[in-house]
Formats: structure tokens, C-alpha cells, sequence
């Protein structure tokens, strides 16, 4: 499943990328190029990250699932034990 963003998060991306290529690399790029990085970090580093998140993820949902029976726990037939 390739990896899509929203058209103003991708111009958010690209003018990011275009800010820090002439702040940290002291050149300046332009729209284009910037897009280009930008659509291979998507393609080559983003199913990484992706990947990683969904792992992270299904950790952490099994972590709870697992402490369900503990923390949602109710005691049954408590009626007559309470009862006065």
C-alpha cells in the first residue's frame, strides 16, 4: 500500500525541504527537486518508518488485551454479598 498524503501536507513537505537544503546544505532547490526527494523518501523510507509504527503498535494493543481480563475484571454474583 503506497504511502499518500495530503496535497497541503506534501507543499508543507516540499517547501520544508526546500528550507532546509538552503539552511543546512547552502543551496537552494527548487520545487521539483524538493518533490522528487520528497516522493522517494515517501517510496524508500516511508514504508520503514510505516512498518515500525504498525509494529509499535500491535505491541502496544496486545499489552492492554492482555490486562483486560485484570483491569476490566467485574466479580460475578455479587448481589448477596453486598446485600445487607
Amino acid at each position: 500500500m503506497p504511502i499518500e498524503l495530503e496535497p497541503e501536507t506534501g507543499k508543507k513537505l516540499v517547501a520544508s525541504i526546500k528550507r532546509y537544503f538552503a539552511e543546512h546544505m547552502e543551496e537552494e532547490i527548487g520545487d521539483l527537486k524538493a518533490g522528487l526527494l520528497l516522493d522517494f523518501c515517501l517510496r524508500e523510507i516511508g514504508p520503514c518508518i510505516y512498518n515500525q509504527a504498525i509494529s509499535d503498535a500491535q505491541v502496544f494493543m496486545q499489552e492492554k488485551v492482555v490486562d483486560l481480563d485484570i483491569s476490566l475484571y467485574e466479580p460475578e454474583f455479587g448481589y448477596w454479598t453486598d446485600a445487607p
